[in-house]
């Protein structure tokens, strides 16, 4: 069983968000970065399946910088078998097609059984990527996954649906999934996993030319105006004046 995880490097909950002087994107070095959440359960899920068959290989895959590498490490630390590490600035691709296109092209003759993915990302949020990679590979795709269950040639899925449903697929290998948090209790490094990973593989590819879909133009902090404005009159005059101001000002009818 050959397992892909992949892996998105975050601005933490609790970091500050300096954006630069060109207003361009944040500035990286006032950030304090981690792993992606849902990553971390997509990881262990992983790994469980990895243990639970007593053979196979886990590999993690991010994309970025050479600052990803300090994610990429806490996932060989935590049992990771080796890492594919796309090596590129991402601060200009924003669009999930453009992302899924570099991890295709990136893990494409690897012929991976499953790839792991979280959910979504907690910066953009876009939770796209994982689906659209199965797609562009031929694979069976699910999200939302809240629990996994491997037999031969088949996985079920348990996706979490609306107002509190869920339901269970039954997919063929291979197979595209994203991971929902809370599945699972992601485990920390070990002492021992932390020396190991610094032996173990990290291949680092370096994609050609590529076609971004959609990029960030301007980034900012919006600027909130407060008025306070007194209406007087007759009942009727008042309402007039609300029903106009929500229509024409707010804009909420």
């Amino acid at each position: 069983m050959k397992i892909a995880v992949l892996v998105k490097q975050v601005p933490g909950s609790d970091s500050p968000l300096p954006i630069n002087s060109n207003q361009s994107w944040l500035d990286e070095n006032g950030i304090s970065y981690v792993m992606n959440e849902c990553d971390n359960y997509a990881l262990e899920e992983a790994l469980q399946i990895k243990e639970e068959n007593d053979d196979g290989e886990v590999v993690v895959i991010s994309l970025g910088p050479d600052r990803v590498q300090k994610v990429i490490r806490e996932g060989l630390a935590k049992g990771a078998d080796r890492a594919i590490h796309i090596q590129m600035n991402s601060d200009s691709i924003a669009d999930p097609l453009s992302l899924a296109t570099l991890f295709a092209d990136a893990i494409r003759d690897e012929k991976f059984d499953l790839i792991f993915s979280g959910l979504q990302s907690d910066d953009l949020g876009m939770g796209q990527t994982g689906i659209i990679i199965g797609e562009m590979l031929g694979m069976s795709t699910a999200s939302l996954a809240m629990a996994t269950e491997l037999s031969e040639g088949i996985i079920k899925v348990k996706r979490e649906l609306e107002a509190g449903f869920f339901q269970w697929v039954s997919m063929s290998l291979p197979a595209s999934i994203t991971i929902q948090s809370g599945l699972n209790i992601p485990r920390y490094p070990s002492l021992k996993g932390i020396m190991g990973a610094k032996k173990k593989e990290i291949n680092i590819v370096t994609p050609g030319g590529h076609d971004v879909k959609q990029s960030a133009k301007k980034v900012y902090v919006p600027q909130s105006d407060k008025q306070t404005v007194m209406i007087e009159g007759s009942v009727d005059q008042i309402v007039d004046k609300l029903v106009e101001a929500f229509r024409n000002e707010i804009k909420v009818i």
